[in-house]
C-alpha cells in the first residue's frame, strides 16, 4: 500500500505540474479574452451617451428651422450655452449643401473645420456614424447624424436638413478617465503598432477608425498580470515530500479512526441501515456526534419534504392569485375612472350622465365580481372550492353580454360585432356557473376585439346534442396566432409577440384564466387561426337542465299602516367613507341616524339611547370588533334587531354571521336597493309584533 501510495503521489505530481504548465497558458488567454472584452464593452458603453444625446438632437424641428434661417440668435441659445451638457470638445452644423452653418469648440480643439464633403456624403445615406480624425489637436472621435423633424424620429420619412456633428478630444484627460474605470493604463499607438506579450502585463489593443474605415491609430490598454506559477511549482515538490513522510504515519490511524467510521457512513447514506447508524454512534469523536446526527436527520427528514411541498405550494398560489388580480381589475377600474372624468364635464346632457352612471356602476359591480372570481380561482387551485351551479337562461345571458359589451368598443375600431344565428335555442334553464361562464365569454370577446382592428367579431352557441353540451364560438377577423404560438397560449404569463402585437399589453392570464373556467365547468377549449384572417375560440359545457321547481313568492307590500319615518337608527362604522354612504342611504328614507365609530361606542350608544330601533354593525373595528359588540349589546337589548356590515363576501362568511345571531348581513360595495329591502324587512316585522 505504501508503495501504491507513493507511486501514486508521484503521479499525482507529474500530472499537476503538467496541468500547472497547462493552466498558466490556458489562465493567460482567458484574461487575455475577458479582458479584451470588458475593453470593448468599457468603450462601446462611453460612446453610447453621446450617440443617444446626438440621435435626440436631430430629430429637432427647430434645427431643422436653423438650417434654413441660420439665426446665429437661436444657434447662440440653444446650442452655444447648452454646449457644456453635451460633453464634446467640438459641435457644428452644416447645411444640406456641405457648407459650415455655426460651430462652437472648447479650448481643446483650435482647428476650424476638419469636417470633409465625403464624409457628409456618406453620412446623407448612413444617417448616423461614428469615426475617428487625426487632427493637430490629436485624435477626435466624432459622431456625426442627419438632421430631420421630430415627426420623423427614423429618419426614413424625410430628406435630410443638414448635418450635425459631435466631437470629442482623446487627450490624455480622456485617456486617464478610461484607464481608472479599466484598472488599466490607456494610451495610443501608431496604426502599424504591433502588441507584443509580456510576462506581467496582457494588453489589449482596439483599432480606431475613420469614415473610410482606415486604421487612424490603436487604443492600447495594458494591465498588470501577477499570476506566477513558479511558487506554484516549488509547492508541489515540498508538498509530495512531506506527503511521502506522513503516509506511513497516516496508513494505521486513517483505518482505526477514519475508514471504519467512514464504510459505516457510506452504507448509512446508501442504505439508510439502521443498525450502521447504532454503530457510528459507539464510535469516538466526531463520528460519534455524526451518527446521532444522521439519526435525527432520519427522523426528520420526511418532515422537512412534508414542509417544502407546502411551502412551495403557499407561493405558488401566492403569485398566482396577485398576478391574476393586477390583471382582470384593469378593465372595470378603466371604466369607473375614465367614465368619473367625463362626469366632471358641466356640459354633457343628462342623458348621457345618466349612461355614464350606469357603466360606473356595472363596472363597479364588475370589479367586485372579478375579485371574488380571482379568489375563488386560487381556492380551486387549492382544491379547496367548488362552481356554483345555478339556473340560467342562456339566451338572456347572451343578449345582456352582447349589450354591455358593444358599447364598450373604441369608435376607431371598424368592426361589425353580432351573435351568431342559432335556429335551435334552449326554452329551459341549464345548470351551470352565470358568473364563471360569463367572465369565460367576455375574455374570449375582449381577446378578439384587442386583436382586431377592422373586419367582424362575432359568438353565439349551439347544441350538440349526441355528446349532451353546449358549444359556444368567438369567432374574430383579427390578425391571427402562428402555429408556434397556438401551442402555449393557453399557458399562464404568455402573450403573443410580434408586430401585429408590439403595442398590446398585458401579463398574459387571460386565456389561462378562461381555461382553468372551462375545465372547473367541465368543458374543453381549443382553438384554430390563420395568420393574418382570423381566431376562432370553442368551448364546451355540459348540457344539463336546471330541475329546481321555482316557487313563487309572494311580492312584500311595501305600504305599512303605520309611518315609520324617523327611525333612531345606530350605524356602527370606524370608517368615514363608508358611513357616510350609509348614512346618505338611510336618510333618504327620513330616518334618523346616529354613529359609533367603534365597537365600544356602539354599545354604549344602545346603552344610553332606549329609543333605538335598528343597528349596522360593521364586523372590523377597533377597540372591540363587531362580534364583540354585538354579544355586548344582545345582554343589554336582547330584541334589538342588529344588521351585519362586511367587506368579507365569501358564502362561509356569511353564513357564520347570520349562525352568531345577526339579523342578516350586507356586503361592501353597498347596495342601496338592498338597504331599503332590509329597512322595509326590519320595519314590518316590527308592526307585525303589535
Amino acid at each position: 500500500m505504501i508503495i501504491s501510495t507513493s507511486i501514486f503521489f508521484f503521479l499525482i505530481y507529474i500530472s499537476l505540474y503538467l496541468y500547472t504548465v497547462q493552466e498558466e497558458h490556458h489562465f493567460y488567454k482567458t484574461t487575455y479574452n475577458q479582458y479584451d472584452k470588458e475593453v470593448k464593452s468599457l468603450f462601446t458603453l462611453n460612446s453610447k451617451t453621446p450617440t443617444a444625446t446626438i440621435v435626440d438632437v436631430t430629430y429637432w424641428d427647430e434645427l431643422v428651422l436653423f438650417t434654413q434661417t441660420k439665426d446665429e440668435k437661436w444657434y447662440d441659445k440653444y446650442i452655444l450655452r447648452e454646449f457644456q451638457s453635451y460633453e464634446a470638445d467640438y459641435i457644428g452644423v452644416y447645411g444640406l449643401d456641405q457648407k459650415l452653418i455655426n460651430k462652437t469648440a472648447s479650448s481643446k480643439i483650435k482647428s476650424l473645420d476638419f469636417i470633409s464633403k465625403g464624409m457628409m456624403s456618406v453620412l446623407y445615406k448612413s444617417k448616423l456614424k461614428k469615426f475617428f480624425i487625426k487632427i493637430p489637436e490629436g485624435i477626435v472621435e466624432v459622431f456625426g447624424a442627419t438632421i430631420h423633424p421630430s415627426s420623423d424620429p427614423k429618419k426614413n420619412k424625410t430628406k435630410p436638413s443638414g448635418y450635425f456633428f459631435m466631437a470629442r478630444l482623446l487627450d490624455e484627460s480622456f485617456l486617464n478617465t478610461l484607464g481608472n474605470i479599466s484598472s488599466s493604463k490607456v494610451y495610443l499607438a501608431s496604426d502599424d503598432y504591433e502588441i507584443t506579450n509580456e510576462d506581467d502585463f496582457v494588453i489589449v489593443g482596439l483599432d480606431l477608425k475613420d469614415w473610410k474605415n482606415e486604421v487612424v491609430v490603436k487604443l492600447l490598454f495594458k494591465r498588470p498580470f501577477n499570476l506566477n506559477y513558479t511558487n506554484t511549482k516549488e509547492i508541489l515538490f515540498i508538498v509530495v515530500l512531506v506527503s511521502l513522510i506522513n503516509i506511513f504515519v497516516y496508513v494505521y490511524c486513517t483505518k482505526r479512526w477514519v475508514y471504519n467510521p467512514l464504510k459505516l457512513i457510506k452504507s448509512i447514506l446508501e442504505t439508510g441501515n439502521a443498525s450502521s447508524i447504532n454503530s457510528l454512534k459507539r464510535s469516538d469523536g466526531e463520528f460519534g456526534y455524526i451518527g446521532n446526527l444522521f439519526e435525527e436527520n432520519s427522523n426528520q427528514r420526511k418532515q422537512l419534504e412534508i414542509a417544502k411541498q407546502k411551502a412551495e405550494e403557499s407561493d405558488t398560489l401566492k403569485s398566482s392569485f396577485l398576478a391574476n388580480l393586477s390583471h382582470e381589475i384593469r378593465t372595470p377600474m378603466n371604466a369607473i375612472m375614465g367614465f368619473s372624468d367625463l362626469l366632471h364635464d358641466t356640459n354633457i346632457e343628462e342623458e348621457e350622465r345618466l349612461e355614464y352612471l350606469k357603466i360606473i356602476k356595472n363596472s363597479g359591480g364588475s370589479l367586485v365580481s372579478i375579485i371574488e372570481d380571482l379568489i375563488e380561482m386560487s381556492k380551486i387551485d387549492a382544491k379547496q372550492i367548488m362552481p356554483n351551479y345555478k339556473g340560467l337562461d342562456i339566451e338572456k345571458c347572451i343578449t345582456e353580454l352582447y349589450d354591455s359589451i358593444k358599447v364598450t368598443i373604441p369608435k376607431d375600431k371598424e368592426i361589425q360585432f353580432y351573435i351568431l344565428e342559432n335556429p335551435d335555442k334552449l326554452q329551459n334553464n341549464i345548470l351551470t356557473d352565470e358568473t364563471k361562464l360569463k367572465q369565460i365569454i367576455v375574455n374570449l370577446i375582449t381577446n378578439a376585439l384587442k386583436f382586431t382592428d377592422r373586419g367582424f367579431v362575432a359568438f353565439g352557441y349551439s347544441i350538440n346534442k349526441e355528446k349532451e353540451v353546449l358549444e359556444f364560438k368567438i369567432e374574430d377577423s383579427g390578425v391571427g396566432i402562428s402555429e408556434n404560438y397556438l401551442k402555449v397560449i393557453f399557458d399562464r404569463f404568455r402573450r403573443i409577440e410580434g408586430d401585429g402585437s408590439i403595442e398590446l399589453s398585458g401579463l398574459g392570464l387571460g386565456l389561462s384564466i378562461t381555461k382553468a373556467y372551462v375545465k372547473m365547468l367541465g368543458g374543453e377549449i381549443k382553438v384554430s387561426s390563420t395568420t393574418g384572417l382570423g381566431s376562432i375560440f370553442s368551448f364546451t359545457i355540459p348540457l344539463k337542465f336546471d330541475q329546481t321547481v321555482k316557487v313563487i313568492k309572494p311580492k312584500k307590500v311595501k305600504s305599512f299602516y303605520r309611518n315609520y319615518d324617523n327611525e333612531i337608527i345606530l350605524i356602527a362604522e370606524d370608517d368615514t367613507i363608508n358611513f357616510l354612504l350609509l348614512k346618505k342611504i338611510i336618510e333618504s328614507k327620513n330616518h334618523t341616524v346616529l354613529r359609533a365609530k367603534n365597537g365600544q361606542e356602539a354599545v354604549s350608544i344602545c346603552t344610553e339611547n332606549p329609543n333605538i330601533s335598528l343597528v349596522f354593525m360593521d364586523i372590523k373595528m377597533p377597540v372591540l370588533d363587531g362580534y364583540q359588540a354585538y354579544e355586548k349589546i344582545k345582554v343589554i337589548k336582547p330584541e334589538l334587531p342588529v344588521i351585519a356590515q362586511t367587506a368579507y363576501s365569501s358564502f362561509e362568511d356569511k353564513e357564520k354571521m347570520i349562525q352568531f345571531g345577526f339579523m342578516d348581513c350586507i356586503t361592501k360595495p353597498l347596495d342601496k336597493e338592498k338597504v331599503f329591502e332590509l329597512l322595509d324587512t326590519v320595519f314590518m316585522e316590527s308592526i307585525n309584533k303589535f
